[in-house]
């Protein structure tokens, strides 16, 4: 026992709550990912198998873990230092990933960013929230003692904010949008006028509605003003209801009911095998169906339970980049998180977003341990000390 307690202080650094928390997430998300990789196999055929799409969520998290690891040693100064360099690199792969141009069935994919020579794909736009966050968070602490407005901040500040949730709109708005109301709350905690957090969100409001005004009145139908119209339904869907395009939103209801109190039982699901990304986008209403409503709550618990720890820790720390830091982080896991399990029980329409730590996928559950990496390298400030 004591070899273990020696082991873990040495290279288990920050707060262990959060490190518990990070560790039960991944862990029981073998049991949801195994069970729904049925879809997968059904799907896609070949020569997959349960236990190769169970070997690759493996191997995501290992990567996953690795990055944590390592990013909580990194002295938070240098994300304060390498902030300003990251904007214009997240600016160029953004810029790549859409000319890029790749469709999918005739539907824009130019979200995701392809590297020939290594045969790697991955989402930039998860990276260019997270790079923009921690921008926010650096700008907003070194014009702490200044009086901010509108214009004084456009070129800086605002002008970033729009150029990059402009470059992810089009091909992934809900996102985008998740990524914009991010920076809203990041803006409004850091002391930025409340007039002009107000101002930024009109601005936001009306530039979306003129694309999409623009694209549904005079744009050919091609890859990108085809999302477009996939939000139009989704919107339409949601709102009434009656088309065939709510169909996993059926099947996604259905499986809750199917859980009921206590669940079918882990692996049992039956809705697994017919409900669309059941192992991503919708893994919340096979994890209900399987452990039932009282699964359900207790996941959404423990998330709320890091968000917890998240406060804790952005209080506790002595340094008010830190603090912004923490919070612009880790506020988005939640978010994001929070709406996953909104859109499987019918709150919100359809987005495809990801459950943080259980859904499989590689981008998005990498960027989501770099920012925790991120707060437990913040938090060594407090429990290390």
């Amino acid at each position: 026992m004591k070899k273990i307690d020696i082991f873990f202080k040495k290279y288990i650094k920050g707060d262990r709550y959060l490190w518990a928390f990070i560790s039960l997430l991944a862990l029981f998300s073998f049991l949801p990912v195994y069970s729904a990789s049925t879809n997968l196999v059904t799907t896609y055929g070949g020569n997959n198998t349960v236990f190769s799409y169970l070997f690759k969520h493996t191997i995501f998290l290992i990567i996953g873990f690795c990055i944590l690891f390592f990013t909580q040693f990194i002295d938070y100064k240098y994300f304060y230092r390498l902030s300003i360099f990251s904007i214009p690199i997240i600016f160029i792969l953004l810029i790549f990933t859409i000319l890029q141009g790749k469709t999918f069935n005739g539907v824009n994919a130019s979200r995701w960013l392809h590297i020939p020579i290594i045969n790697i794909s991955f989402q930039t736009s998860s990276i260019a929230g997270l790079v923009l966050f921690i921008y926010c968070s650096k700008f907003l602490s070194k014009k702490k003692k200044e009086r901010l407005n509108f214009i004084q901040t456009f070129f800086p500040l605002i002008f970033p904010i729009f150029f990059i949730i402009g470059l992810i709109f089009p091909s992934n708005g809900s996102t985008a949008i998740i990524v914009f109301i991010s920076v809203l709350i990041i803006l409004f905690i850091g002391g930025y006028p409340f007039i002009g957090v107000i101002g930024i969100l009109l601005m936001g409001i009306l530039s979306a509605g003129i694309y999409i005004y623009y694209v549904i009145q005079w744009s050919e139908k091609n890859p990108m003003s085809n999302r477009v119209y996939t939000w139009k339904s989704r919107i339409e869907n949601f709102l009434y209801n009656d088309s065939e395009e709510t169909y996993q939103m059926k099947q996604s209801k259905t499986a809750i009911v199917l859980g009921n109190t206590f669940g079918r039982g882990p692996g049992k699901s039956v809705l697994k095998a017919f409900l669309p990304q059941s192992s991503s986008d919708f893994i919340y209403a096979i994890i209900i169906e399987e452990y039932g409503s009282i699964g359900g709550v207790i996941l959404l618990f423990i998330y709320l339970l890091i968000l917890l720890r998240i406060m804790i820790i952005a209080t506790k720390v002595q340094n008010y980049f830190c603090t912004l830091l923490v919070l612009s982080v880790g506020l988005p896991i939640i978010n994001q998180a929070l709406i996953h399990m909104g859109i499987a029980v019918g709150l919100f329409p359809v987005t495809g977003q990801t459950l943080p730590l259980i859904s499989a996928g590689g981008t998005s559950m990498w960027v989501t341990f770099f920012s925790f990496g991120i707060i437990l390298s913040v938090s060594r400030m407090i429990y290390d000390s």
